[in-house]
């Protein structure tokens, strides 16, 4: 970050044809997702899965060994930086997304955006998931952004593991040189032609979804997506607040000012965290949601299991949701 389920119940089968039906129509989900026929035509709307933190935190460690190898950072124009993209890239090829590698240029150094877009769905009503993958020079970056990028890679991951077919296309995106002032993601937005641009329905961001001392935002831009979020975190007991300090400070705000409807979540960077927020969360107040924003000490040690693994379940959440 730049500076400054729930199952459907099982039903028994039911003894006639006729009544079946008559019950599906008065027992449809309560969440709105489509219920089988009896004739096994309908289709039943897919839940997201539950994303597997162990998962999520083994590809930290992986970003975490690429800094330690590239002289402990994976900043923009960084060999460090190259490597992680490169890393990430060959798992989303292996899982059948077709990817694509952005080149841009800030500073005089060459930076990448990597996309990765899941055969099918309306390219006319694209749902758009990103998170940027540089660090800052001073350190590995593993809350900032190894966590929003590791999250929405296991959830794209996900996608291809459940063969998904969203009614929507899906889209997944890391993005370069964030840290230099949202280069990657403007130079992405300014790329796209007006009528591309229009075909992007929703973007969703997600940068720093583990710290340590963890709040639980929601980005405070359409109320429906915002609800999608907070909604599902109100099931989980967890009441969110709007999260102003990324107010154009992620990459969103490339997406935002060109009339894109932005949504995501987020768990605090260098502001302090109240005490009713501490009551409210747990974790320490007066320090700050992540002691280590933008420092050396950004690794693996730097990351809360229990908020990495609510994010990223809300990641899931959400991409099967507004996909749908």
């Amino acid at each position: 970050m730049i500076r400054g389920h729930r199952r459907p119940q099982h039903r028994a089968a039911l003894a006639a044809a006729a009544s079946a039906a008559l019950a599906l129509a008065l027992l449809g989900a309560a969440d709105g997702t489509a219920l089988a026929t009896p004739d096994g035509s309908g289709a039943r709307a897919a839940q997201a899965p539950d994303i597997d933190v162990a998962a999520v935190q083994q590809d930290l460690q992986e970003l975490q060994s690429v800094a330690e190898a590239n002289g402990g950072n994976r900043a923009h124009g960084s060999p460090g930086y190259r490597a992680s993209l490169d890393h990430i890239r060959a798992k989303l090829d292996a899982a059948g997304f077709e990817t694509s590698v952005q080149e841009f240029t800030s500073g005089g150094e060459t930076g990448y955006n990597l996309i990765a877009d899941w055969p099918g769905g309306d390219t006319g009503s694209t749902l758009m998931t990103g998170a940027h993958l540089d660090s800052v020079r001073s350190g590995p970056g593993i809350n900032d952004n190894g966590s929003g990028s590791a999250g929405i890679l296991e959830t794209a991951l996900a996608v291809s593991a459940a063969d998904l077919k969203p009614a929507k296309h899906l889209r997944f995106a890391w993005w370069g040189a964030e840290e230099r002032g949202l280069v990657g993601s403007g130079h992405y937005v300014d790329s796209l032609s007006e009528g591309e641009l229009g075909e992007i329905d929703t973007y969703l961001n997600f940068d720093m979804i583990g710290s340590p001392n963890a709040g639980h935002f929601v980005y405070e831009d359409d109320a429906a997506v915002e609800s999608v979020f907070a909604d599902w975190f109100s099931s989980k007991g967890i009441e969110t607040e709007a999260s102003e300090e990324t107010n154009g400070r992620s990459d969103h705000a490339s997406f935002k000012s060109a009339g894109v409807t932005v949504g995501g979540t987020f768990t605090g960077a260098g502001e302090r965290k109240t005490q009713a927020q501490a009551d409210k969360w747990g974790g320490t107040a007066g320090r700050p949601y992540d002691p280590c924003y933008h420092s050396a000490c950004d690794d693996t040690s730097n990351v809360d299991e229990k908020a990495l693994d609510l994010h990223s379940d809300a990641i899931a959440h959400a991409v099967w949701k507004l996909s749908s």
